[in-house]
């Protein structure tokens, strides 16, 4: 008897690993001396915002290169992250929004759909909201399209999740 086997295709932010990110970036802004005097700030903004804040263009650059750093060492996809432009602000300093991509947007989750079905794998795609569930017979068949998704740069992070065979 033949069952169905399914996994998830899903990408998430872990906002505690972005949390602690940002306070180790914190704590190494205050510590580096170029950067002592210069009131830059990074502050997690609701679940989806990290505001960034400081003296100047050159100083701001070096905020965003520390909390990549930091990010990454946390295990948190740099492409998960959409940076806004810079804007001025009080006092000739300046800030800028950095935004967390939770979920697959629709326009790559059809991406995602797209590349499974021209594989001519036996896998079936659907995208429920911001998640791609994949369905297939065979579980070496949903090796082989995990596999291809590892394989292809769709800008956004990917993970696979909530495996089933029914």
């Amino acid at each position: 008897m033949a069952t169905d086997n399914s996994f998830d295709v899903v990408s998430k932010v872990e906002i505690q690993e972005v949390k602690n990110a940002i306070d180790q970036a914190t704590k190494e802004i205050h510590a580096r001396f170029d950067l002592k005097d210069s009131k830059s700030k990074i502050e997690l903004e609701g679940t989806d915002t990290i505001q960034l804040a400081s003296q100047d263009d050159y100083k701001l650059k070096a905020v965003v290169e520390i909390l990549s750093q930091k990010l990454v060492k946390r295990g948190v996809s740099l492409k998960n992250l959409e940076f806004e432009k810079v804007e001025p602000a009080a006092g000739s300093s300046v800030r800028q929004k950095v935004k967390l991509v939770q979920g697959i947007p629709s326009e790559k989750a059809k991406a995602i759909v797209a590349a499974i079905k021209d594989s001519k794998k036996k896998a079936q795609a659907s995208i429920q909201g911001d998640t791609v569930r994949i369905v297939s017979k065979d579980r070496d068949v949903l090796q082989e399209v995990i596999a291809l998704l590892r394989g292809k740069d769709f800008g956004v992070e990917l993970q696979f999740t909530n495996y089933r065979s029914s």
